[in-house]
């Protein structure tokens, strides 16, 4: 080969490597040249938009319960933390068991220092029969890790209310529903900010994985909101 020929060779090569350099550094995440964008989970309930970009969401209304060990826990003892609430009673035969189920392995799949700000709220619609003592019982039953999973009672006034206007389920006493309540089966995800961020079927497993894997997302979420608030 002549020589002219063997540089012209080095100088196209060199240039591919010098091009294909170029277009790593140019999506490299860390340089920052391209922005990688994140799919954020959608918001649920009334919501208000104040000016582009800037919208006021529906947050979840204040509330004191009892739990099973009869502490009281409000949204200011829970506050910093992530929620996965529905509700339920320890005599329904219907749906109840199989979403106790799915909420003992989606607490054991999340059994992990990454998710120490996931609790779970569970709230009895029969309040009446669901002492503390009761809902200790079922507690143990289910083998519920009770620092992170919590059985709640109170006033049926205060239980209905923040099931209907709280979280938007049903949760009432009814005379014509199987064993005389009438409670969703939805579990209900919830942002450290008390915003509704999701809506899962708690009687399939396919839906209570969703719902783990959507945690995931919304805890990188709060990480890159919170990076975002120190730069």
């Amino acid at each position: 080969m002549r020589p002219s020929s063997k540089s012209a060779k080095i100088a196209v090569l060199g240039g591919l490597a010098v091009f294909i350099l170029l277009i790593f550094l140019f999506f490299s995440p860390a340089l920052g040249l391209v922005k990688h964008h994140f799919t954020y989970l959608p918001h649920y309930g009334p919501k208000t938009v104040n000016a582009p970009g800037d919208t006021t969401y529906f947050s979840v209304p204040p509330f004191a319960f009892t739990d099973e060990n009869g502490r009281t826990v409000t949204d200011r003892t829970v506050a910093g933390k992530i929620l996965v609430v529905d509700f339920f009673f320890t005599r329904c035969t219907t749906i109840c068991p199989r979403m106790g189920a799915e909420m003992q392995q989606l607490q054991l799949k999340l059994n992990d220092p990454a998710y120490a700000d996931v609790l779970f709220l569970s709230h009895t619609v029969d309040p009446e029969h669901d002492s503390v003592e009761v809902l200790n019982a079922y507690a143990q039953h289910l083998q519920a890790d009770t620092s992170r999973w919590k059985f709640l009672t109170g006033s049926k006034h205060d239980i209905y209310l923040q099931g209907s206007e709280g979280y938007f389920l049903a949760a009432r006493e009814e005379v014509m529903a199987p064993d005389g309540f009438l409670h969703s089966e939805m579990f209900v995800l919830v942002d450290k900010d008390r915003h509704i961020r999701g809506y899962y079927d708690g009687t399939k497993t396919a839906e209570v994985s969703k719902l783990a894997g959507d945690i995931k997302m919304l805890l990188k979420e709060e990480k890159i909101k919170a990076k975002e608030k120190r730069s």
